[in-house]
C-alpha cells in the first residue's frame, strides 16, 4: 500500500475528521433517530474540546511515551546509531529548497549529540514518500555534516515508512555486522519504531526524544488550541501504526 493511500485511509480514523464525520452522521440521522442524532452531535464535540484540550492531550502522549529516562551510555552499549527521518520543510525559501522538517531536525539533534558522547557510526533513514526529488536520508545527511558537523556513515533513501525503515537498515548494517544499535527517534514514535527494529533483527537500546513535557498546570491547560489537538492526532495516529503492524506481521 502506497505512503499516499495509507495516510488517506487514516485520515478518516483520525481528528478531525474523524470527529466531522460523526457530527455529519448526526446531522443526516436529525429527523430520521432525533435522539440516536443528538448523542453523536455531542459526542463530536465533547470529544473535538477535550482532544484539543493540553491536559488531555499530553495525557495521552505521556501514556504512548512511557516514563521517561536517559540512558547511561557507558553501561548500555551499541555499535551504531540510527536515526529516523521524520518529515521535509518543503520548498523552503530560507534554504533555497527542500531540507529537513521540525520533526527530522529535533531527532538529528539528539542523533549529533550521542555520535560526539559514543563516537559510534551513524546511519540516516528516511525515502522519498511524496515521490519528492531528494530523499529525507540525503537531507539528514546534509544537515547533520554540514551543520552539526558530524560524518554519516551510511544513507538508507529506499523506505517510505517506519516498517520500511527497520527492514531496509537492517539490511545495509547487518553486510557490515552490525546488531546492536542505537535508534533515534521521538518519545511518541519509539514504541513503534522498537517493535518493527526488533522484529527486523537488531538489539535495541531506544533512545528517545523530544518527550511531552509541561512547564505548569493552570486555566489554559483546559482550553482548546491546534496545537493539542495535533497531539492528541500524533497519539491516535501512533496507536492505529502499532496495531496495524501487529495485524501485518
Amino acid at each position: 500500500m502506497t505512503w499516499f493511500l495509507t495516510n488517506f485511509i487514516a485520515a478518516f480514523l483520525l481528528p478531525p475528521l474523524n470527529l466531522l464525520l460523526l457530527a455529519a452522521l448526526g446531522l443526516w440521522l436529525w429527523h430520521k433517530r432525533p435522539l440516536l442524532a443528538r448523542v453523536l452531535l455531542t459526542s463530536s464535540v465533547a470529544l473535538l474540546w477535550l482532544l484539543s484540550t493540553p491536559f488531555v492531550a499530553d495525557a495521552l502522549m505521556h501514556a504512548i511515551e512511557g516514563e521517561p529516562h536517559a540512558i547511561d551510555t557507558k553501561v548500555q552499549q551499541a555499535d551504531a546509531i540510527v536515526v529516523l527521518g521524520g518529515g521535509t520543510y518543503f520548498h523552503a525559501p530560507e534554504y533555497g529548497g527542500d531540507t529537513v522538517g521540525s520533526y527530522t531536525l529535533e531527532r538529528l539533534r539528539f542523533g549529533a549529540r550521542l555520535q560526539r558522547e559514543t563516537g559510534k557510526l551513524i546511519l540516516v533513514t528516511g525515502g522519498k514518500p511524496l515521490g519528492n526529488d531528494e530523499s529525507e536520508a540525503a537531507q539528514m545527511k546534509r544537515v547533520l555534516e554540514q551543520e552539526f558537523n558530524v560524518t554519516v556513515r551510511w544513507t538508507e533513501d529506499g523506505s517510505n515508512n517506519t516498517l520500511e525503515n527497520a527492514r531496509l537498515s537492517r539490511e545495509t548494517l547487518k553486510s557490515v555486522g552490525i546488531d546492536r544499535i542505537y535508534l533515534v527517534t521521538h518519545a511518541w514514535h519509539m514504541p513503534r519504531a522498537l517493535s518493527v527494529f526488533e522484529k527486523a533483527g537488531f538489539k535495541v537500546i531506544p533512545v528517545p526524544t523530544a518527550y511531552t513535557t509541561r512547564y505548569r498546570i493552570d486555566l489554559l491547560t483546559f482550553m482548546p488550541n491546534p496545537s493539542a489537538l495535533r497531539n492528541s492526532r500524533i497519539f491516535m495516529h501512533e496507536l492505529i501504526g502499532i496495531v496495524w503492524y501487529r495485524i501485518k506481521s
